[in-house]
């Protein structure tokens, strides 16, 4: 009974990831949906995705191809609405849509409900996977190791304090689905 409505909840999630890639593989010359919060967020996303990281501690790695390039997202079933705060934490894991993009060394993420985003460098090698350049936490690499099976992408850290650790629980707290068909 219990694997059965696991299987339905991950159906579930499928789903959602397959009806949010949708939006989220929009191609840039494409005009933004209509006023609202989805054109802001879908604004945010665009911009995001023409940005660059910035060599805070170490040279931006080279434009390669890796085996995790592409956009991925998750849905996290977290009831509580994030507290409305001045300062919140980065990688904060609230509830809701959040985007992942990984492209030639680039990983940008990006929280829908909140619009709370970041960017930063990563280079891997093997089933490794290290982040850097990221503002949230200029000095800091992260060190993960990593599966992509059937669309879905799995983190699992390795050392990462990041935002007193909170990019290492967010990124591995669920699986990522990728966008890209299979």
């Amino acid at each position: 009974m219990k694997s059965s409505a696991l299987h339905v909840a991950l159906a579930f999630l499928g789903v959602l990831a397959t009806l949010y890639c949708s939006g989220a593989a929009r191609k840039e010359s494409e005009p933004a949906p209509p006023s609202g919060q989805g054109s802001s967020t879908s604004i945010i996303w665009a911009e995001l995705l023409q940005k660059t990281p910035f060599p805070h501690t170490a040279p931006l790695p080279p434009e390669v191809n890796t085996l995790l390039d592409g956009t991925f997202t998750k849905f996290d079933p977290k009831k509580t609405p994030p507290v409305p705060c001045r300062r919140c934490p980065d990688y904060a894991p609230e509830g809701g849509i959040w985007r992942l993009n990984l492209d030639n060394g680039i990983f940008r993420i990006f929280h829908e409900l909140t619009g709370w985003r970041s960017i930063g460098s990563f280079v891997v090698d093997g089933n490794r996977v290290q982040l850097f350049n990221d503002p949230c936490c200029m000095e800091v690499t992260g060190s993960y190791t990593w599966t992509l099976k059937e669309g879905r992408l799995k983190l699992y850290v390795i050392q990462d304090e990041c935002a007193i650790g909170l990019r290492a629980k967010n990124l591995t707290k669920l699986p990522w689905m990728s966008c890209q068909a299979p």
